[in-house]
């Protein structure tokens, strides 16, 4: 049962209405280039930035930087950047750079958390890095309202090139020879994607903001077949997935990132068992 009185309480604070604000926008700007990334074969591009963006603010932790969005938000996109360029490289494919870059990261990132530690407890530092903590909760204005103007302007790029986006998601040879400048939206993809990582790692960790970016996507291709109407399904799941995930983590204390990717998962699973009942119908 959900106490609704307690909530009452939780929304008397400013910082749960910011976690909330924060939450709701990040899982809306997820939701619509999840379906593009799942569709192109790109969903690893999220994890390998993912590891990208942690190494990113280790260094950023390490230098003491007092905003480390700072330093994480232009290096996750020039990494974005870098990582389409290469992978159409024929030498190194592109999953193979994705874990080349992925790896690597990661590996950077921990080893100086570890040298030059500014915290008695690394280990704890880490996991809450990579698998988000109660960090959501901790947010001041200036973070949330960064949030909200970084948010308004994925939604605006994502409408305003909607058509462009379509084409060459399904086909990017047709959408060349018609004059669409395919490599150009395909760098805006995953510059757009490397902005969603930097401000979702506070939600739900680094290690787990690819799945609030493809979970939702998948859900709802078991039900819909036209790519607007996934679009707006996937933003609907994205969006009562991050709600309900952090509600339950209010009421319960359990992790904020790990309750929401969790939530849509059983979303996932009811609507896999709705698509297999429509098809057998």
């Amino acid at each position: 049962m959900i106490d609704f009185a307690t909530l009452q309480k939780y929304f008397q604070f400013s910082f749960v209405r910011y976690a909330m604000i924060v939450g709701i926008l990040i899982a809306l700007c997820s939701s619509l280039l999840g379906v593009t990334l799942v569709l192109k074969r790109y969903s690893f591009i999220g994890d390998g930035l993912s590891h990208v963006a942690f190494g990113a603010m280790a260094i950023a932790s390490v230098l003491k930087m007092s905003n480390i969005n700072y330093l994480t938000l232009p290096v996750t996109v020039l990494s974005a950047v870098l990582l389409l360029r290469v992978g159409q490289n024929t030498k190194i494919k592109g999953d193979a750079a994705i874990a080349m870059l992925s790896v690597s990261s990661l590996a950077i990132g921990y080893m100086l958390m570890n040298v030059f530690s500014t915290s008695a407890n690394v280990s704890g530092d880490v996991c809450s890095t990579l698998f988000g903590s109660t960090s959501i909760l901790t947010l001041d204005k200036s973070d949330v309202n960064l949030c909200i103007y970084l948010s308004i302007l994925v939604i605006i790029i994502f409408i305003f090139f909607y058509n462009r986006i379509f084409a060459v998601t399904f086909d990017e040879n047709f959408a060349k020879a018609t004059g669409t400048k395919a490599n150009a939206y395909n760098t805006l993809i995953a510059v757009i994607t490397a902005v969603i990582i930097v401000l979702g790692m506070n939600l739900v960790g680094s290690l787990l903001i690819s799945a609030l970016i493809i979970f939702p996507a998948l859900s709802a291709m078991r039900v819909i077949r036209n790519f607007r109407g996934v679009i707006i399904c996937s933003a609907i799941i994205s969006v009562f997935c991050a709600f309900v995930g952090m509600i339950i983590s209010l009421l319960y204390s359990t992790p904020v990132g790990s309750t929401i990717v969790t939530t849509d998962m059983v979303v996932f699973l009811i609507f896999m068992v709705i698509g297999k009942v429509m098809r057998i119908d």
